[in-house]
């Protein structure tokens, strides 16, 4: 994926466990997703980044990453929570959120596809294994998919 028309577009990787963080990481690297990677520990964090609050401030929410893998169990504010305000508001409705769980609950894969996910994906075990999910996953959202294109009126 030596794409160069991808590398300047962020992903929001929204992932409180160090060790699945590292493992997201190390698998977009293996897989030369160069994009940049914006690492959000927390839901509250998420949000924001997303609409440029507290340690954000001064960001301009419409700069928006390209792209939110999201996991659901998150301190301060939770995974479906997050994935809600993206959805109801105007400048974030239409961003493709990837919700990226270790959770094959069968509520919180009706919870998240009810709020609006883009795609429930269960985080594989097996390295190799979630190397390849996050191969698929980025050259689909990152290469073939077009995208809604980004709001005029931030």
């Amino acid at each position: 994926m030596n794409n160069s028309a991808t590398e300047n577009r962020i992903i929001l990787l929204v992932e409180d466990n160090p060790g699945d963080e590292a493992l997201t990481l190390r698998a977009l690297k293996k897989n030369n997703i160069r994009n940049e990677v914006v690492v959000a520990r927390d839901g509250v964090e998420a949000l924001d980044y997303l609409f440029g609050t507290g340690k954000f401030a001064g960001r301009g929410p419409q700069q928006l990453p390209e792209l939110v893998l999201l996991d659901l169990k998150l301190p301060k504010v939770d995974g479906v929570e997050v994935l809600r305000r993206i959805r109801n508001d105007e400048r974030t409705r239409l961003l493709p959120v990837i919700v990226l769980t270790s959770s094959l609950e069968e509520r919180d894969v009706v919870e998240s596809y009810a709020n609006g996910c883009n795609s429930y994906v269960r985080k594989p075990v097996n390295f190799t294994e979630f190397t390849e999910a996050v191969r698929q996953l980025g050259l689909y959202w990152l290469v073939i998919n077009i995208g809604a294109p980004k709001s005029r009126s931030n």
